[in-house]
């Protein structure tokens, strides 16, 4: 019970300050905890990317083209596919359909081995790190998503705009790829019309578990 009031008197503490600080707080902590975890990671990036290169050869980075508050950008990721992923996807037409419902398949043919273990826990995700010291993404956030994927977002396309996608998020701590299409809209409609820097802190507290544990990840 003394839990319970210490969260509430908590929540009603931060929703006292302004969401312009909360922002400009927000944005210090992106760069403060990307560059720092950029430099203690460092050792573990030139790993990955040995087993990358080592695994299926260059590129090692792959740049996927997203969107987000400020346009369109390329996506830091470790490149977890083969390297003509693209065509295989378009000469399997039900590959492609499936794909075009969920924007993930979950048997990918197109997955390497140690893309498959990069993808089971996120570690595939670290070199985002750079983009939200760029500025262009945010420690948490919404789902980081493709162009052609906003229409789903319908109608709340121009909402999931005003904010950068995280590199974790309500989605990825809640639910990850177990839940519909529909059902990420929705919990990504939920993180942004209730953010605040206290749900930030829980989500960011609920990730390495879930990362550990390799929740509904493939």
């Amino acid at each position: 019970m003394p839990t319970d009031l210490a969260r509430s008197d908590t929540t009603a503490l931060m929703a006292r300050v302004p969401r312009s600080c909360q922002r400009v707080a927000k944005r210090t902590i992106d760069l403060l905890g990307s560059a720092v975890l950029i430099v203690v990671l460092s050792p573990l990036f030139l790993g990955l990317a040995g087993l990358v290169l080592l695994g299926d050869g260059t590129p090692v980075i792959y740049r996927r083209r997203v969107i987000g508050s400020r346009g369109e950008f390329n996506a830091y990721k470790f490149r977890t596919m083969i390297r003509d992923a693209d065509a295989v996807l378009a000469a399997n037409a039900q590959l492609n359909n499936e794909f075009t419902q969920q924007f993930k398949l979950r048997s990918d043919p197109r997955i390497t081995t140690i893309g498959s273990w990069l993808r089971k826990y996120s570690l595939d995700e670290l070199p985002q790190l750079l983009n939200v010291l760029k500025g262009q993404m945010s420690l948490v956030g919404p789902r980081m998503i493709t162009p052609a994927e906003l229409e789903k977002y319908a109608p709340y396309e121009a909402l999931l705009l005003t904010v950068k996608p995280g590199i974790t998020g309500h989605w990825q701590v809640e639910g990850r790829q177990e839940v519909s299409y529909a059902e990420r809209v929705r919990m990504d409609v939920y993180y942004i019309t209730n953010w605040s820097l206290w749900l930030d802190l829980k989500i960011l507290l609920r990730t390495p578990s879930k990362i550990i544990r390799a929740q509904g990840a493939y």
